[in-house]
């Protein structure tokens, strides 16, 4: 029997990957040519002027303003994918998306009350927020799961009613604080639709120590989910500590979440299209879903966020819209899969 080529999943996404960022640097309000991207980059790294860039102009459109953004999208994108897929593996609920199930909105319950105490964008701010965000998406998905088991199962129905009734109740009081706050109304607004990204450097590094824990522990956590799969019992068998496996993985997938929406706003159904399209093409084995998954992911949103920022240049559409366009026939689609019970 010839043995799987399990190689070229990883290329093909990361070729794809690489596109998709020298893409999301070049393309803006101010177009730069791949030629010219690349004589100043390189230049740049040898300490030497571009002769395409002798103003500087592109070295500090780039460095300022499109590498720290296409980073952070980046990380955002791989995050919201890998913890969707993992959501999934851990309710075996195909529809387990962090949107869907209001993990999304208890996050930015929680930036907005740090927000509200202190400015995101000092020291201060962008440290607390992400733990905020954190404490709030935690909170939500513990309460999500009461609410929707029955016994020892999740099931779908129950799962994104509770959801969309948790997630409902923590929007509005979201709203509600928006509303009496002195802060800029529409700044808040627009990074609940997913358009208020960070950039510059200072927020790449107060998320990536939250990113690297997050994704580090999300691809490690691939063979306890696999054997998770087949019921409680028989992987108490083979050996996996249940419990121990469950909050592991509500951590680390709540934590990426968390870290994702306080760095850019809500941004829904990359958790729910990418995992999907993985398992159509590549397989149901978490220890590859999940990587392939956060390497689509990061894919998605930066070709997202290009035609975010081209659609109706030189204004920006958030990118939250873009992702709730895309996903929402998308999850009718798999709805109905789902209950054909032949998708699962």
């Amino acid at each position: 029997m010839r043995k799987k080529n399990t190689r070229s999943p990883f290329l093909v996404l990361a070729l794809a990957l690489a596109a998709s960022a020298l893409l999301s640097v070049a393309v803006g309000s101010v177009f730069i040519p791949l030629p010219t991207l690349w004589d100043v980059v390189t230049s740049a790294l040898r300490g030497a002027t571009s002769t395409l860039d002798v103003n500087g102009v592109y070295l500090k459109i780039i460095s300022d303003l499109r590498l720290p953004r296409m980073l952070m999208l980046t990380m955002v994108g791989a995050a919201l994918a890998g913890s969707g897929a993992a959501y999934q593996g851990l309710f075996r609920n195909p529809l387990a998306d962090p949107f869907l199930i209001g993990v999304s909105s208890g996050a930015g319950l929680g930036a907005v009350l740090a927000m509200l105490a202190r400015s995101p964008y000092t020291r201060g701010g962008l440290l607390s927020v992400p733990l905020a965000a954190f404490c709030g998406a935690l909170l939500t998905v513990l309460i999500v799961t009461l609410l929707a088991r029955v016994g020892k199962t999740v099931p779908t129905t129950n799962l994104i009613l509770a959801g969309v009734a948790v997630s409902s109740f923590t929007s509005a009081v979201t709203s509600a604080l928006m509303i009496h706050s002195t802060g800029e109304l529409r700044r808040a607004l627009v990074w609940l639709m997913g358009g208020a990204i960070m950039t510059g450097w200072s927020p790449i590094l107060a998320v990536l120590p939250y990113m690297l824990i997050a994704l580090a522990g999300l691809v490690l956590i691939g063979h306890p989910l696999n054997v998770l799969q087949f019921g409680e019992e028989q992987a108490l068998q083979l050996g996996i500590r249940v419990q121990r496996a469950r909050w592991i993985t509500i951590a680390l997938a709540t934590l990426s979440t968390a870290a994702a929406v306080a760095f850019a706003g809500i941004i829904g159904f990359v958790g729910l299209v990418v995992p999907h399209i993985i398992r159509l093409l590549w397989g149901t084995d978490y220890r590859r879903l999940i990587p392939l998954s956060m390497l689509g992911g990061a894919s998605l949103l930066l070709l997202t966020d290009v035609a975010a920022r081209s659609l109706i240049a030189p204004q920006e559409i958030p990118v939250g819209i873009i992702t709730a366009l895309l996903g929402a026939p998308f999850f009718l689609w798999v709805l109905k899969l789902a209950k054909a019970q032949n998708y699962w």
